[in-house]
This record gives structure tokens, C-alpha cells and sequence, in this order.
């Protein structure tokens, strides 16, 4: 099966490739011995929010900090 790169770098998957990997919408992609290998990955909700807070430097102390914050009532000083 033949894939062709755009001018834009996009591969699109021949269909019989794609639906080997139903319900699948993201490949890790790697160049190794002078091929393409692109690999199934199934990124859950939480695993998304999980690399983004720490990609924002945020760690577990930090949120447990902002849940005793708000159930304080946070700027108002209103308890729940």
C-alpha cells in the first residue's frame, strides 16, 4: 500500500491500515533504520490532563493545595 506526504508533511492511512486500529486517533511516530514506525496509542482524559499539569509544573501538592483553598471558599472566605 502506497501513502503519499503532502506539501503540508500529512500521511493519510490507506483505509485497510486504519481499520486494523478501530477507535485508535493518535500514533507515537518514530523514524528508525530509515523507516516510519507509527504505534497505536490510546491516551485516556486523565493521562492528557496529567502531561499538561506537569508540563505546566504543577505537582500533587499543588492541587491538594487549591482543593483546601476552595473548600475554604476561596478569595470570599464562604465556607461550603
Amino acid at each position: 500500500m502506497l501513502a503519499k506526504l503532502t506539501s503540508k508533511n500529512q500521511i493519510s492511512l490507506p483505509k485497510a491500515v486504519a481499520q486494523a486500529f478501530p477507535g485508535t486517533e493518535y500514533f507515537e511516530v518514530q523514524a528508525e533504520a530509515g523507516r516510519i514506525v507509527a504505534t497505536p496509542v490510546r491516551i485516556g482524559r486523565a493521562d492528557a490532563v496529567r502531561d499538561k499539569l506537569a508540563a505546566m509544573g504543577i505537582v500533587e501538592e499543588d492541587v491538594a493545595a487549591a482543593v483546601a483553598w476552595a473548600r475554604k471558599g476561596g478569595k470570599t472566605g464562604r465556607s461550603r
